[in-house]
């Protein structure tokens, strides 16, 4: 099971960490990523990170404003962000991909999500 946090109203060029914690018998994922989707739109990759590893990968257009981390110890991921502009605002959902084989970043791969956390960014 999976559960976000840290969702809110924020004004642009504001921050949130957004906070997924993970539960389960065993949860040995391979891949662990953010997707965002707003109103009317596809539910779209912003970042994902290999749970055991260090890389990481994100979305062009949220490069160097936000940052995915996880902590393994608390099955804990996070997505701090930080700029925040009104394109952000949508529902953010994460999700996790056991397979190491196919591509991190196509949300059909994923086959564990939450329930998402609304982001609200005011202009």
């Amino acid at each position: 099971q999976l559960v976000e946090s840290g969702g809110g109203l924020v004004q642009a060029g504001g921050s949130l960490r957004l906070s997924c914690a993970a539960s389960g018998r065993t949860f040995s994922p391979y891949y662990m990523a953010w997707f965002r989707q707003a109103p009317g739109k596809e539910r779209e990759f912003v970042a994902a990170i290999v749970w055991s590893g260090t890389s990481t990968y994100y979305k062009d257009s949220v490069k160097g404003r936000f940052t995915i981390s996880r902590d393994n110890a608390k099955n804990t991921l996070y997505l701090h962000m930080i700029s925040l502009k009104p394109e952000d605002a949508a529902v953010y959902y994460c999700a996790a991909k056991v397979q190491a084989y196919g591509g991190y970043s196509f949300r059909d791969n994923y086959g564990y999500w939450g329930q998402g956390t609304q982001v609200n960014v005011s202009s």
